[in-house]
């Protein structure tokens, strides 16, 4: 059995000096059990589509619990960015075409929510660019995108792929992952130039060929291996 499949859903947690570590502790004296294991879709306000590829996050959940052992529900809700309810999930995807804003609360709750433990996962579904990099320097005005390399654990931890795919051209550059490090542990990665969302929804929706879904679906499999493994 996977290591991370024996972690419970985290609780909601005080946006001060509650860490997730100290919630799972709860959680495991409460008994709570691997089903109840669950990821969100972040909400955010600035106009972008937040709500778009909405059967990527169900899909890949079904990819993960059918090839790689996992217990996650199938559900998968909308989490506001200024929420306490933002706490129940440890694992958060964002996407979008258009503008974000952050307010000051929303930062201040995502960096708690980072910062304690959680991930959040953004992936730009073309044109998010040039307004997410402001919101994540929102988060951690000290910290810097760093590119991963194609040699970085995520792309081989459980599915070997040669770095991050490409599924849709978009602008024909080539993809890249950037990540967010706090004391050396990975709590944001934002995906850009590959569409890697996109890959995991219907196939109808785009009518992607099934190769390219499976490298999607194989990298998403990866994030949440990554994620909640190490």
């Amino acid at each position: 059995m996977l290591p991370f499949q024996e972690n419970p859903i985290f609780v909601v947690a005080m946006r001060t000096t509650i860490t997730f570590s100290l919630i799972l502790i709860s959680y495991l004296l409460l008994g709570q059990t691997q089903s109840s294991y669950k990821l969100a879709v972040l909400k955010y306000n600035g106009g972008g589509d937040y709500y778009a590829n909405p059967t990527a996050l169900p899909n890949l959940v079904q990819f993960c619990n059918q090839n790689i052992g996992t217990q996650i529900a199938k559900e998968v809700p909308y989490v506001d960015a200024g929420s306490k309810d933002i706490f129940l999930y440890p694992f958060v995807h964002m996407t979008g075409h258009g503008n974000v804003v952050f307010s000051r609360a929303e930062v201040s709750n995502l960096r708690t929510y980072l910062l304690g433990g959680g991930f959040l996962h953004i992936d730009d579904n073309y044109g998010m660019d040039e307004y997410v990099r402001t919101e994540i320097k929102k988060i951690f005005p000290e910290h810097d995108l760093q590119e991963l390399p194609s040699t970085h654990e995520i792309f081989s931890v459980k599915y070997k792929l040669n770095g991050l795919p490409k599924i849709h051209e978009h602008d024909g550059k080539r993809p890249q992952a950037f990540g967010i490090f706090h004391e050396e542990r990975l709590v944001l990665l934002y995906t850009y130039e590959t569409d890697l969302s996109d890959g995991w929804e219907d196939q109808r929706v785009h009518n992607d060929p099934d190769d390219k879904r499976q490298q999607a679906l194989k990298m998403g499999a990866n994030i949440l291996y990554y994620v909640y493994t190490r």
